[in-house]
This record gives structure tokens, sequence and C-alpha cells, in this order.
């Protein structure tokens, strides 16, 4: 089966100082971002569509849903490592904000906060799962966030690197999975029909 990989648009800055979760939706960028996503996925099949449980990434998918008529299906398997913080902070002012975090990052590590076993066991399964629901020629559609998609990449190309590629908002990877467990990366964070926006 095609599986596609797809990173959420960019979104809001969000800090709760009451304890509750961040969970932003997209700014007005992001939301020409994903927009873009159906003309990018103009020539592929469509079969099933899938989305964390997280706003920013509902709000990526919501374009595609509605011009292939498809009700996208939520799992909190797809959720990103700081699905639980309280503050999220765009990746572009990360340096500024967290420069620490920011430079665990750019040497393609995930936060020390993060348990990286069962994140990275969470994905694996959850993506698998999905990859099992489609075989044959089904293409799935997954739109999740950076860590997940690095997560899953990691997985398949036997790196020790969690974060071993830089994803930018609405980028495209394409991952063919076979049945006898062969997965072959076609492409890796295509930004062709978001160039002009990041």
């Amino acid at each position: 089966m095609h599986l596609v990989l797809v990173r959420h648009a960019l979104p809001q800055r969000v800090e709760h100082r009451d304890g509750a979760f961040a969970d932003p939706g997209l700014t007005p960028q992001g939301h020409d971002q994903a927009r873009r996503l159906v003309s990018a996925l103009a020539e592929d099949p469509v079969d099933a569509l899938y989305t964390s449980t997280m706003r920013r990434a509902i709000e990526t998918a919501a374009p595609l849903a509605a011009a292939r008529g498809i009700v996208p299906a939520t799992r909190a398997d797809l959720r990103e490592f700081d699905a639980e913080r309280t503050e999220y902070v765009p990746i572009a002012q990360m340096a500024e904000a967290d420069p620490q975090t920011w430079e665990r990052m750019r040497s393609g590590h995930l936060p020390a906060h993060v348990d990286v076993d069962a994140f990275l066991g969470r994905v694996r399964a959850g993506i698998e799962e999905i990859v099992a629901a489609h075989p044959g020629r089904a293409t799935a559609v997954v739109v999740a966030h950076a860590g997940v998609v690095n997560a899953y990449l990691a997985t398949v190309l036997g790196t020790d690197r969690t974060l071993p590629f830089p994803l930018d908002y609405v980028g495209v990877t394409r991952i063919v999975c076979a049945r006898d467990g062969m997965r072959k990366v076609r492409t890796v964070n295509d930004i062709s029909h978001v160039r002009d926006l990041l």
C-alpha cells in the first residue's frame, strides 16, 4: 500500500498558565498551507484519511477531507510528543524560546522530557495498524506531526537519530509498504506545493 505522511501546517504559539494542555489551532498562514495539500495530492487516490487528535493536525486535514468527501479518522497514537505540555512553540521560535531543546532537536534527538522508547513504540504500532488496514494498492494519508513522521522514518531506516529529518509544515513523505514487511521510502518532505508559504 501507499502511505502518505504529512506534517501539519503552521500553528499558533500557545502557553497555558492554568495547567491546561497546549493544543493550538492553525494561524491564517497555516490555513493557507493546509489548503495547498488538496492540490499537492490531486493525482493521488485517497482511500483513507487519518489525523492525530490534536487541533493542528485536524485543521490541516480539513480542506483535503472536504475536497474528497472523506471523514478523517482521528487516532490518539498519532499525537505528538508534546501533547501533554502546557506550551507550544513553533519551531521557528524554538531557538530563542528554548535553546537547549532546539540544539537537541537540531542534532536529531527528541527533547529530554520524552520517553523515547514509549513514543517510538506508540507511533510505530499506530502507523502499522493503519498499514495493515489498507492492503494492496490502497493509499492512506496520515496528517500528524514532525516527531511522528520522523519516528516512523527512523524505524523504517533503522537510524538511531529519532529526528533524522528537518520536516517543514505540510511537507509530504511517501512510503511504499508491502505485505511482506518491506517498507521503502520514496520521498521525504516534499514541499513544492507550499515553498512560497514557508
